[in-house]
């Protein structure tokens, strides 16, 4: 047999070299090198961000954490979810910013914040174009949706992966409003956008905006009459502590989406990638779920802690803005409205 030295690596393979050439035997041991590193890209996890604006223990970020568990044990680890929640990796600007450039994969973005981006996403947000829950999920069922979203779609290459229902939101003051007239020249905080503007001013009131951080020492100290949230952000945020009243005015009905970047298809095989966006559907309605049972819950919550529960006809109100939803752009077709109001 002939000794091959163990010395010098290939140069002192002569007889070994005599059976393969050294081609031969670089090319068999790259394709060994080769063998195991797919094998190990194989076995490795892709994993996701997940990035919100909502706080931890919000329904919202529940959400999140139920999706990622499940990913991972639907996938068997294939796919990892890292959640960033509470603005920790920016604010919904920043959010959209890096979906757009695939640096994140999955963001919750606000109904009015992505119709700055394709105008019929927030639709459903406007003054009492949402009736109330039913009528939201008949919204989120139909073929005007599929319609909006497809298009969002197609515009921007993301995938609506979910559709979550914020709340109804209501106003809160220190003496009843049941009519128009009340809320005439009442000072009340709205979030900075065009579209909170649109309700106050339809009914003659002075709309102020006001960072959110800022909203409980203004009504405290009466800066401000009143604001307008949906009851569990009401509760959450202890407005009741300084409002006698919550007057019923659902006037407005907020929503979520969940967006998936263009380049996260690209990262997951069709299977993983069909099991993502299922199960992103299904953490969206549990969130939605949660959060109307917990709107209906409140009412009775807020009466034991003494504050007045207004019950109010909106009729009148829904009188008041309907000019406003149809003497003007607002990025939607008169026929896509009539749409919505006859589900």
């Amino acid at each position: 047999m002939t000794k091959i030295s163990q010395t010098n690596g290939l140069k002192t393979l002569p007889t070994f070299l005599s059976k393969f050439t050294r081609r031969s035997f670089l090319v068999a041991a790259s394709t060994v090198v080769a063998g195991f590193s797919i094998a190990g890209t194989a076995n490795a996890a892709t994993t996701l961000k997940w990035a919100h604006v909502y706080e931890v223990g919000s329904a919202y970020h529940e959400a999140v954490v139920w999706a990622a568990d499940e990913v991972a044990k639907q996938t068997d680890g294939r796919v990892k979810i890292n959640t960033f929640p509470a603005s920790s990796l920016g604010k919904e600007v920043e959010l959209n910013e890096a979906l757009d450039f695939g640096t994140i994969d999955i963001i919750y973005s606000g109904d009015i914040f992505a119709g700055q981006t394709y105008a019929p996403m927030r639709i459903s947000s406007f003054p009492f174009a949402i009736r109330d829950f039913n009528h939201w999920e008949k919204y989120r069922d139909s073929n005007l949706y599929k319609n909006i979203t497809s298009e969002y779609e197609n515009q921007t290459g993301h995938d609506v992966a979910g559709f979550t229902y914020y709340g109804s939101r209501h106003v809160t003051s220190n003496f009843p409003v049941t009519k128009p007239q009340d809320m005439e020249g009442m000072k009340i905080r709205v979030p900075n956008a065009p579209l909170y503007l649109m309700f106050p001013k339809a009914v003659k009131a002075n709309p102020t905006p006001m960072a959110f951080s800022e909203v409980y020492l203004a009504l405290q100290q009466g800066v401000v009459d009143g604001q307008e949230n949906p009851l569990p952000t009401i509760k959450f945020k202890k407005f009741y502590e300084v409002q006698k009243y919550i007057n019923l005015t659902g006037h407005m009905t907020n929503s979520v989406f969940t967006l998936l970047s263009s380049y996260t298809k690209n990262k997951l095989s069709s299977e993983d990638y069909e099991l993502l966006t299922d199960i992103t559907q299904q953490a969206a309605l549990r969130a939605s779920n949660e959060i109307n049972d917990s709107e209906q819950n409140l009412v009775s919550w807020f009466k034991n802690q003494g504050v007045m529960v207004q019950e109010v006809d909106t009729q009148p109100f829904v009188e008041a803005i309907k000019p406003l939803l149809t003497a003007q752009d607002n990025g939607f077709t008169a026929e896509q409205l009539a749409e919505l109001e006859a589900l």
